[in-house]
């Protein structure tokens, strides 16, 4: 299944992580990305920060397990919808994607 990014489709059958130009901590429950270069994000020096159920997808996208993967283990976790789930999976991982946080890895 392909969802449009902006940018890509994102892609259920794809992989993605974190992009290398971010540094991200987890302060509180909440995921803090903070870009290393310019051009990452909409504004130099800009942090992003994702609540609980982001940071549970951020923690996931590992380079490793694909993005549908990653969906089914979120819906048994906050007892959702799978297709709920990866709508709104699909929808934060093509926001990252645009803003050049998260990159998708070739497939293996």
């Amino acid at each position: 299944m392909l969802f449009r990014s902006g940018v890509d489709p994102v892609r259920l059958d794809a992989v993605y992580a974190a992009s290398g130009d971010v540094v991200a901590r987890e302060i509180e429950g909440e995921i803090v990305i903070v870009p290393l270069v310019a051009g990452v994000g909409d504004a130099d020096d800009e942090l992003y920060t994702l609540n609980e159920a982001g940071a549970a997808l951020w923690r996931r996208l590992d380079g490793v397990s694909t993005l549908g993967a990653v969906a089914a283990e979120l819906a048994d976790e906050f007892a959702a919808g799978q297709d709920v789930i990866e709508r709104d999976v699909a929808g934060l991982v093509g926001e990252l994607l645009r803003r050049g946080i998260v990159v998708p890895l070739p497939a293996v």
